[in-house]
């Protein structure tokens, strides 16, 4: 038998095991740095110390979080529209979480031990319902870096470790090199349930058992290398910072990352059905299903019902805090488009306006818009699709014409082509149309901040957009400036006479004073 037949070839990790002590045992000159491209006086790169301050900054004040949990649910109120049983419980397992970090921290730095069990989270949910854009705001909140992945592409390499390694390594990167804060960063995994081990199968399971070890040690604790073991580039500058004497830390300890585990785990409902209906018998069975119809099935969820599922009991266990999210109504879509702050009506708003576009939309659209993103069962992901298809004319044709506003309507969401010829034949009216929806948005919005309402008839609105237009500035802001100084008035008005509905004309618009001959039907000295 030759040599070449007795040695195995070698290994990822012993080629560059090999490479990097030949290295090592080269540096004596700068020769191989040049060669290699790399500068000893060089700042260091991503990774180093060479900022402590402003890291040790940033550290700090994701330590101060100090928010209770009605604040945190109130700030995520404002993105995202409903699951209120959903944000109530994750404010409370956020709020612990750093309050139980921003503790150990202190007690460590005094050099006293302390028990601490991390709070990870998992969340059931069907898609489209605010999964991530939930932890994506919490994250931003308390200031910690935060990384999204879909657990799927694990499953796929069938490479466990070094794979999910990088997870945390991302930490650091978002962190922008710093590896402290990194460690009390947030990891959010998506389509968890797609590592569910079959409970039939024989061999190795590398995209559902193997996984779910993998991940184990990073929900718990262990020390993660900064740089991949088997990146070149990152050893040769780890060997460069030692031999300025600065080396950098080395590892990142996930005992205080937050991980955050979804998926939609189709299929689970009939397990904790199952479950349930083996407590009662006969006419008590069935009436406990016909309850179950009415609630939402996951929010009674329990650790059996994931084991069963597919998942390893030492792995689910350390996922206690389970939160149901619900499937979102045509009411929440709507809301979502016309209430929260990261309306996707924003975005196509900007995208107009950098071809010299204003647009507007009725309300009448936006209900239309949700109820046709009801029917594609994406949750708000359906309210982009249905947008996309509704504006696509609208953006292709109308950049380069004369045409600068125009509104969407319940008929451009029906019919986009033929709302686009009418838009493009009759410029004019669009413009008429613009300025009425501009109105009636500083109507809305005057009776919303007043509890009074202010009525332009159409020569009103017509002067009003042309008033607006030779000033500059928006018809809502022109109409700001001359009322707003009468709002006290009219609310007096309203408690004497008991009217909140005031019409304006030409006349009022152009003097406002005027207007109370008329409001309180007699003259004034």
């Amino acid at each position: 038998m030759s040599d070449r037949e007795k040695k195995p070839p070698k290994s990822e990790e012993e080629i560059a095991k090999d490479l990097r002590e030949f290295l090592k045992s080269k540096l004596e000159g700068d020769g191989i740095t040049v060669m290699l491209g790399l500068d000893p006086e060089a700042p260091e790169e991503t990774g180093s110390h060479r900022d402590p301050e402003p890291k040790k900054s940033r550290v700090a004040d994701a330590l101060k979080f100090d928010l209770t949990p009605r604040q945190v649910k109130s700030h995520l109120d404002r993105y995202v529209i409903g699951q209120d049983a959903a944000k109530e419980t994750l404010a409370v397992a956020v709020c612990d979480h750093y309050n139980h970090v921003r503790h150990v921290h202190a007690a460590s730095s005094r050099g006293e031990a302390t028990d601490y069990v991390k709070q990870n989270v998992i969340l059931l949910g069907p898609t489209g319902v605010g999964k991530t854009y939930l932890i994506r705001n919490i994250a931003q909140l308390v200031g910690v870096p935060f990384v999204k992945a879909d657990i799927t592409k694990f499953s796929e390499t069938g490479y466990v470790g070094g794979d999910v390694d990088d997870l945390v390594r991302e930490l650091v990167r978002m962190a922008d090199g710093n590896v402290d804060l990194a460690e009390y960063g947030i990891i959010f995994l998506d389509e968890i349930d797609k590592i569910a081990s079959a409970s039939n199968l024989i061999g190795r399971d590398v995209s559902g058992r193997g996984v779910q070890t993998g991940l184990l040690k990073l929900l718990e604790e262990t020390d993660v290398p900064v740089h991949s073991p088997n990146s070149v580039s990152a050893q040769l500058q780890e060997l460069m910072q030692m031999r300025r004497g600065k080396p950098a830390k080395r590892t990142i300890n996930t005992g205080h990352i937050l991980f955050v585990v979804s998926g939609a785990f189709t299929g689970l409902e009939e397990i904790i059905e199952k479950r349930l209906s083996e407590r009662q018998i006969g006419f008590a069975a069935a009436a406990g299903r016909a309850r179950l119809e009415k609630v939402d099935i996951f929010q009674q969820v329990a650790t059996r019902d994931f084991i069963d599922y597919g998942f390893e009991p030492e792995f689910i266990g350390r996922l206690p805090i389970r939160v149901a999210l619900r499937d979102l109504t045509e009411e929440d879509l709507y809301k979502i488009l016309t209430t929260s702050e990261g309306s996707i009506l924003k975005q196509h708003g900007e995208s107009f306006l950098g071809y010299g576009i204003d647009v507007r939309f009725e309300d009448d659209a936006l209900r239309a818009v949700a109820a046709k993103a009801l029917e594609e069962k994406t949750g708000a992901r359906g309210l982009m699709t249905i947008l996309e298809a509704t504006l696509r004319p609208f953006k292709f044709h109308l950049p380069g014409t004369k045409v600068q506003r125009f509104v969407v309507t319940r008929e451009a969401v029906d019919d986009p082509e033929g709302a686009l010829r009418n838009v493009q034949e009759e410029p004019g009216a669009a413009e008429e149309a613009f300025a009425a929806c501009e109105v009636k948005a500083f109507e809305d919005e005057f009776e919303r901040s007043e509890g009074v309402r202010l009525t332009l008839d159409e020569p009103s609105v017509a002067m009003a957009a042309a008033v607006a237009k030779d000033l500059h500035l928006r018809i809502p802001e022109y109409l700001r400036t001359v009322f707003g100084g009468h709002a006290d008035f009219l609310k007096r008005l309203r408690k004497e006479t008991g009217r909140r509905e005031f019409p304006v004309t030409p006349q009022i618009l152009n003097r406002p004073e005027e207007g109370v001959e008329k409001w309180i039907g007699k003259k004034t000295a």
